[in-house]
């Protein structure tokens, strides 16, 4: 089957034509299924910001490297034993990426991102066919478009941030990154009932987007003071909770000057690998008791994001499509940050 993958790892956007990472389209021998698998025909995948790093060897160099996991499309068959879910042949599906095995502790423990037993594999999501467990496999609302269904696992993404941070209704919230991700995260926030909801963006666009979504204020951090602003807006006092989504390290350092004293800063993005962030701890950790906190996966945020799909304004994320033998051409157009979000057509399935 025709796949999606890394050809050559390096930066994609590398001056250095030799050097430059490489992706295109493979031969992929299609995987076999297992009595508990359902097999997937794909019709739509989304590219993800980790995409390009992966690109860059951030999960390792042994190419070809399948890519994709925002996925949608069509059950093409069931194992014998996928049958707990009531799928069935024909039904219209996105899904997690990643199976849990659901019995090791720390699945059992609340911290199923940590399975022990974890199994994301060589993900083919940007491909014609995908083979995944049951476990992984959640039917689309009947008014869920294919298209909206690939931005699935994204918006579980928001949910587990909103998990992370926990917020109460009225608390005052900025968010670093006008990105898909960014722009999500918004978007169930506000659901939420955040208050001064801020949105830090370099991107004209993507600011202006915030402003659709919901946000009530929007700063370029090019143009104009983060921190000075960000407590203009808040009369002085800081927000309750930060989010970082921007993966910057000229954006990170932001985060706790403009977080109010007993507030929570998540850091949400995948980050430089050798990258550390100065912090320090007398003033945010001992003086202001402020809570730090990571983002890993999407644990047990699925069902939940399946029922928000409907609820969320989709329509910008899914304006770009590229058919699946010009993933050269639409890795290109991820690149320039123009497009919110670029997908992949895998299969003729609308």
């Amino acid at each position: 089957m025709k796949a999606t993958a890394v050809t050559k790892i390096g930066y994609l956007t590398d001056p250095d034509e030799s050097k430059r990472g490489k992706i295109g389209l493979i031969d992929l021998k299609e995987p076999e299924m297992s009595d508990y698998d359902v097999k997937i025909k794909v019709a739509y995948c989304a590219i993800c910001g980790s995409d390009p790093h992966t690109a860059e060897g951030a999960f390792g160099t042994d190419v070809p490297i399948p890519l994709g996991h925002e996925t949608s499309g069509v059950i093409a068959a069931l194992g014998k034993n996928a049958t707990v879910k009531g799928l069935k042949v024909g039904d219209r599906v996105a899904g997690n990426f990643v199976h849990f095995c659901g019995t090791c502790e720390a699945c059992q423990s609340g911290q199923q991102n940590y399975c022990t037993y974890r199994f994301g594999g060589q993900n083919t999501g940007m491909s014609e066919y995908v083979i995944w467990h049951e476990s992984q496999v959640y039917k689309l609302p009947e008014n869920v478009s294919l298209k909206e269904g690939c931005i699935l696992e994204p918006l579980s993404v928001a949910v587990h941030a909103a998990d992370r941070i926990s917020p109460k209704v009225g608390d005052r919230v900025v968010i670093f990154g006008g990105g898909p991700i960014g722009q999500l995260i918004l978007q169930v926030l506000n659901l939420y009932g955040a208050t001064s909801l801020t949105m830090v963006e370099p991107i004209a666009d993507r600011r202006e987007q915030a402003l659709k979504f919901g946000a009530k204020h929007v700063i370029d951090p090019i143009n104009q003071d983060v921190v000075e602003e960000a407590l203009r807006i808040t009369g002085g006092l800081g927000f309750d909770a930060a989010v970082d989504v921007s993966g910057s390290p000229a954006a990170v350092v932001k985060l706790p000057p403009v977080t109010t004293r007993g507030g929570v800063i998540l850091y949400g993005a995948m980050y430089p690998v050798n990258y550390e962030m100065p912090l320090n701890l007398f003033d945010y950790c001992y003086r202001n008791e402020l809570t730090i906190k990571g983002l890993f996966l999407s644990p047990y945020a699925f069902p939940r994001s399946v029922q928000l799909l409907e609820r969320i304004d989709l329509a910008p994320f899914i304006k770009t499509v590229f058919p699946l033998d010009q993933v050269v051409e639409a890795f290109d157009a991820h690149l320039t940050g123009k497009q919110l979000k670029v997908l992949i057509r895998c299969n003729d399935l609308d």
